[in-house]
């Protein structure tokens, strides 16, 4: 269990409402659709949708972004995600794994099948069903994101999103001496700067995940202030 999944969910209620896209940039077709995972098994049948305040805060975050930087837009590549599509995710990057690093899994021991098991784990949240643990972004409150400029360009992050690998941790780059690593660290930190200005926090090992109201974004909130600690607002959406 992560330290997060211990904080406890008083669901407030809120609905999932559907993302005004028009007003972000998106990836046509997403990119797990184009997987073939099952989004038909979910009630709504799409990724882009959150819950109505987690919404309310992604239009404050694209507002200030374009504050500082007029006609660029927040890019959503995933938001909410139904457990069966964690699953999905999952056996994927299970399988991507064991692809790059040439094994076969009928020849894997207990012992190797865990450790690749737990390195897909430091990025996928575990596809639980127990409503005390759901993954953050089956509640409604966790998107996937980047950020495209005023021509239409996809700003170079340093690496892709969901890939395994440190170079996913937020602040990889920081203290390289290479310019174009530093340009990868500069455009990190407009993204956090300006989800974090909206009361998003960030995932710790993921530059491009962000969430508002779910286990992760009280556990986060709690680390940073010596109030009384707050729960999470959402837990796993059931229609």
């Amino acid at each position: 269990m992560k330290p997060y999944q211990n904080i406890k969910i008083q669901d407030c209620g809120e609905p999932l409402v559907a993302i005004p896209l028009e007003k972000f940039a998106v990836e046509t077709p997403h990119a797990y659709q184009k997987l073939g995972a099952p989004y038909h098994l979910s009630f709504v049948n799409s990724p882009y949708y959150l819950r109505s305040s987690v919404l309310d805060c992604l239009l404050t975050a694209q507002l200030q972004l374009q504050k500082n930087y007029p006609n660029w837009k927040i890019l959503i590549f995933d938001a909410y995600r139904p457990v069966e599509v964690q699953q999905f995710m999952v056996d994927y990057s299970f399988n991507q794994l064991l692809k790059e690093r040439g094994l076969n899994l009928d020849h894997l021991s207990a012992e190797q099948h865990q450790l690749i098991l737990t390195e897909v784990y430091q990025f996928w949240a575990s596809p639980s069903l127990d409503p005390a643990t759901p993954p953050p972004h089956s509640t409604g409150a966790a998107l996937d994101i980047t950020l495209v400029n005023d021509i239409g360009t996809v700003l170079n992050m340093g690496s892709e999103i969901d890939e395994i690998s440190p170079r996913s941790y937020p602040n990889y780059f920081q203290n390289s001496s290479d310019p174009t690593e530093q340009s990868y660290h500069q455009n990190r930190q407009i993204l956090s700067e300006v989800m974090k200005t909206a009361g998003f926090q960030q995932h710790p090992n993921e530059w491009w995940h962000f969430s508002w109201g779910d286990q992760l974004w009280a556990w986060l909130t709690n680390q940073q202030q010596n109030q009384t600690p707050i729960i999470a607002k959402y837990g796993r959406y059931l229609s």
